[in-house]
């Protein structure tokens, strides 16, 4: 595999939260001793440097293909990463404490992408499980997501009955006629409940009592009623005999001066 350097020198000095750091002593690959050495994670790139102040990694390990185990080595608290492979290295590497080693043997374990994928794996199949539930009474078949439709608890509802739209009522002049509208020469109820009639249908309310005009308001509508053709025939007459006047002028302005 073919890195650039001054990107990953970049990308282990850069402000992006680490998955671990600290200070572990690793083992030389050509001489055994060990030099503490400040190491720091990043997905699954493992950088360390020889001191923490350093601005240029010393190395870089890339965890994939690779296990993360125990091993017995001179120091205490040693563990090694192992790739495979015959020509593949080993970095054996120690904590500096029992903690320090199970933490570091831990995220080391999970900074592979093979580590995340199962991990996805196995969260994509707990949600489908959850999804549909155990296969149950189709002999350890299941529906397939597309075919299957969750249904309501309990019994299912009865199409509920709209009620009845009350009759529309027929007008004259724009007014509602009462005594036109069916059931309105039916006897009014006196049982007390006045809520619909046996078809189910409201009821209508009962007709409000005519109202009789007394002399004097007869005699004025009366008369009122006589004098308005008159009237009207007056008016016409004057109006008419204006535009008509009013017309004839225009004629004699149109011909001009009679020579």
């Amino acid at each position: 595999m073919k890195l650039n350097e001054r990107s990953l020198a970049f990308y282990a000095t850069c402000d992006s939260p680490a998955d671990n750091a600290g200070f572990l002593y690793k083992r030389g690959e050509r001489h055994t001793a060990y030099h503490r050495r400040w190491f720091v994670l990043k997905g699954n790139m493992l950088f360390y440097f020889e001191e923490r102040e350093s601005r240029e990694p010393v190395g870089v390990i890339v965890l994939e293909g690779c296990t993360v185990e125990l091993c017995d080595s001179a120091e205490e608290f040693a563990f090694a990463i192992r790739f495979g492979g015959t020509k593949s290295r080993t970095y054996v590497l120690a904590a500096e404490s029992q903690a320090a080693m199970e933490s570091w043997v831990k995220s080391l374990s999970r900074a592979s992408f093979d580590y995340m994928r199962l991990v996805v794996r196995e969260l994509e199949k707990q949600l489908e499980e959850m999804r549909w539930g155990p296969a149950s009474g189709c002999g350890g078949c299941r529906g397939s997501p597309s075919s299957w439709k969750p249904k309501p608890l309990g019994p299912e509802p009865w199409p509920e009955r709209l009620p009845a739209l009350p009759t529309v009522m027929p007008k004259e002049n724009g007014c509602a006629v009462w005594n036109n509208a069916p059931g309105a020469d039916l006897p009014p109820n006196t049982s007390g409940c006045s809520g619909h009639d046996s078809e189910g249908n409201p009821r209508l309310p009962p007709l409000p009592p005519r109202r009789r005009a007394s002399s004097s308001e007869a005699g004025g509508t009366g008369v009122a009623a006589a004098e308005s053709p008159s009237t009207f025939c007056r008016l016409h007459e004057r109006y008419g005999q204006e535009v008509a006047r009013l017309r004839q002028d225009w004629l004699e302005r149109r011909r001009g001066p009679r020579p």
